[in-house]
């Protein structure tokens, strides 16, 4: 895999996927990395607090801050499995984060590669890689969807 040297946080960020769907939040699981080692993480959290910024991402980024004692996140990678909406890319741009790697495209809300760049057209140079484990992450998408459907008869 050509990836692989990302696997193993995304694998991790899966876990916070899982943990998500099982709440009954769609599926999105985030870790931040800094210098090696996994210093916040996060899970949708939407359904359960009733606001809606509560992405995996925004819970990651704001215990990354805590944790640094810094708003800026220059030598940190976020991980997340679905491509970033423009809430999160905003807020990636605005901590300004090194690196974000994620598993699944959104073609309909990413804001990182699939509609535009945001971090980009904020003035800040991200590496953005996507695609990394993409079926895994793609997947338990899938299945939740295909299950809130079949259980909404929609």
């Amino acid at each position: 895999m050509q990836f692989r040297e990302h696997d193993e946080y995304m694998k991790t960020a899966l876990m916070y996927a899982h943990e998500a769907a099982n709440a009954g939040e769609i599926p999105v699981g985030c870790v931040i990395v800094c210098e090696g080692k996994i210093i916040a993480s996060g899970a949708n959290r939407v359904k359960e607090s009733g606001l809606q910024h509560r992405h995996a991402e925004m819970a990651a980024l704001e215990q990354a801050a805590t944790v640094l004692k810094s708003q800026g996140l220059e030598n940190c990678t976020l991980y997340t499995t679905l491509e970033p909406c423009g809430m999160c890319s905003g807020a990636i741009a605005h901590y300004r984060v090194g690196q974000v790697v994620f598993g699944a495209y959104d073609t309909q809300y990413g804001c990182m590669f699939s509609k535009m760049d945001l971090c980009k057209i904020m003035g800040h140079k991200t590496v953005c890689i996507g695609g990394v484990l993409e079926d895994e992450c793609s997947d338990i998408l899938k299945k939740f969807f295909d299950s809130m459907r079949k259980s909404t008869g929609k």
